[in-house]
């Protein structure tokens, strides 16, 4: 890559790969590696996903949701929504496109920034939400859309799908340790949810939909024992942990890691790799029995033969 932390991939319809980087670059791969910048956020992108060939929506952890078009060199980038409520929309994480054009999307916390990840998931803030923006909507949003809250009290909310009949979203809880089903059923009032799969052993982040139904997890790292033993504890116990030199701190663990569930949370795959040269995997997607790994820590996008 021509930067740092490709966190999300995207594979469009002529098979090439898109991703963002740390320096707010969004970066088309084609099939022989070569790269090319579309545009520059102005921000950190995170999560992202094609709304027809010449459209890309992304989740931005310092602009919030935007909209990234012509999918070409000199996109303009266009802020869709970052104030929810009178409240800055911080840490964007993921989006999920429906067909009418609707978009849902992750805030992962509503206390702590991309930089400050660990804050969240040391203290359990159980900020994270699931928000909807309706595009020409009337009433209060952002842009020319309105926008509300679909799902809250989340654990550090992060990767987002919508099931294929679009009844329901699902979302990794990263700090919850499980993947979660929201019901859209149109009903006032919260979102009824329940586990899809619960106490998963590691960190999960970006999910995205396989050519088969396959739920694809990307595995950030295995649990840590630390933070598992302070989580029952006090709140200033945590937030002297917190308070620590980050050498002292938590960290994910030298590992790549892919899981992939049914739908009814039955893991199919556990894909596993102790020091291969990649690690903290954010996201997976699956392209022609190839899995396309990325890393917000790495500087490369990988690849992988997905096992028959």
């Amino acid at each position: 890559m021509p930067g740092h932390g490709p966190e999300h991939v995207v594979v469009d319809g002529s098979g090439r790969l898109l991703t963002g980087l740390a320096d707010g670059k969004i970066v088309r791969v084609s099939p022989d590696g070569g790269t090319e910048t579309i545009a520059n956020t102005g921000g950190r992108p995170l999560g992202m996903e094609l709304a027809g060939e010449d459209t890309l929506v992304v989740g931005d952890a310092e602009r919030g949701l935007l909209r990234v078009r012509p999918v070409e060199p000199g996109a303009n980038v266009e802020v869709l929504c970052d104030v929810v409520d009178g409240e800055r929309l911080v840490f964007c994480s993921c989006p999920a496109i429906a067909a009418d054009g609707t978009i849902y999307f992750s805030q992962s916390s509503r206390r702590y920034d991309l930089a400050h990840y660990k804050g969240d998931l040391l203290e359990h803030s159980g900020t994270g939400r699931v928000l909807r923006y309706r595009h020409g909507a009337s009433g209060v949003g952002c842009a020319d859309g309105q926008v509300d809250v679909v799902a809250e009290g989340l654990q550090f909310a992060n990767g987002l799908l919508l099931t294929p009949d679009e009844s329901s979203l699902i979302v990794a809880e990263t700090g919850g340790y499980r993947v979660t089903r929201v019901h859209l059923d149109g009903a006032a009032g919260p979102a009824a949810t329940e586990p899809v799969i619960e106490n998963l052993p590691g960190f999960p982040d970006n999910l995205t939909a396989g050519p088969s139904g396959l739920i694809w997890i990307a595995m950030a790292s295995p649990r840590d024992a630390t933070l598992d033993l302070l989580l029952p504890r006090p709140s200033w116990l945590r937030a002297a942990v917190w308070a620590l030199p980050d050498r002292l701190k938590p960290a994910p663990k030298d590992m790549a890691w892919a899981l992939a569930i049914d739908a009814a949370g039955r893991v199919v795959h556990d894909l596993r790799g102790w020091h291969v040269g990649y690690h903290e995997v954010t996201s997976v997607r699956e392209h022609d029995g190839v899995l396309y790994l990325a890393s917000i820590e790495e500087a490369a996008l990988a690849r992988a033969e997905l096992p028959s």
